[in-house]
């Protein structure tokens, strides 16, 4: 297969991974909300995850078992790697898994893994095969135009995006404050007046948080860990110190008694070598 055949089932799957997250949304939400950070309906996370279980995993087409558990790994270090690079890159973090009772570092949930595995299996076994077949009746001719027509608008809405994320990295550079709270009001306050693909981007990621925010929440805990860490030490030394004194004291009282029984007993002495003299 050539450089069409995969970006016609990118295109594909992209689309069918937005009108699987818009209807999730519709069902959550009552409302249609048009998922994604790009403008068009599509998903590139879901395009790239589709291509990858494609090529690697087409060879498990008769072991559903392998399948779905290799899918669900691939898919899950996609997520996380995605999350990751956008996080770097754009300063937000578009979504979080925090809440979810088995996840890691809130990009990856063990409530998206299985899903991810069925897919996978659904995908290769059923629908590769099936939209594969639909590929071969389309010309050649009229595929190379379709291609070249959605390659342009796909780069376009890439492009556009871009410059609107960075526009929103630019504005929360300028809103960092050490009240989180009001930071976090500001951020959205920011995207919500800057016009239509600003907004589009809040819908579509209502999770969205500025790292700052992040940032500033785990610097605010690791300052008051550090305050009791700082505390506890304190106590700790001022608590030796205290027993080092006692001791001391004893010590030192011990050595002055001992020193005045000595005396005592020198006095003593000499007194009854006196004596004896006389």
């Amino acid at each position: 297969m050539d450089f069409q055949y995969y970006f016609f089932l990118f295109i594909v799957y992209s689309i069918i991974g937005w009108i699987i997250e818009v209807i999730e949304k519709l069902v959550e939400c009552k409302r249609f909300i048009n998922r994604g950070f790009l403008i068009g309906p599509w998903l590139p996370i879901y395009g790239v995850g589709s291509l990858l279980i494609t090529i690697f995993l087409q060879k498990y087409e008769h072991d559903p078992m392998v399948l779905f558990v290799m899918g669900m790994v691939i898919c899950s270090i996609l997520e996380y790697i995605t999350s990751f690079v956008m996080e770097k890159v754009f300063k937000a973090r578009w979504w979080d898994y925090s809440d979810d009772r088995f996840n890691i570092n809130g990009r990856v949930s063990f409530n998206t893994m299985i899903p991810f595995g069925l897919l996978s299996v659904v995908l290769v076994c059923f629908l590769t095969p099936w939209i594969t077949s639909l590929y071969n009746l389309i010309n050649n001719h009229h595929l190379t135009i379709i291609n070249i027509i959605v390659f342009i608008i796909f780069i376009t809405d890439v492009v556009i995006t871009i410059i609107v994320l960075l526009s929103i990295r630019t504005d929360n550079k300028l809103l960092e404050r050490d009240n989180t709270e009001e930071m976090s009001k500001k951020v959205i306050e920011v995207i919500k007046n800057q016009g239509f693909l600003f907004k589009r981007l809040l819908n579509a990621f209502p999770d969205f948080r500025h790292v700052g925010i992040v940032i500033q929440k785990k610097s605010k805990l690791f300052r008051i860990k550090l305050k009791n860490y700082t505390d506890k030490y304190i106590l700790r030394k001022e608590k030796i110190k205290e027993e080092r004194d006692e001791k001391l004291n004893k010590l030192e009282y011990k050595y002055n008694k001992k020193r005045e029984k000595i005396k005592t007993k020198s006095s003593n002495k000499i007194e009854n070598l006196s004596k004896k003299n006389k």
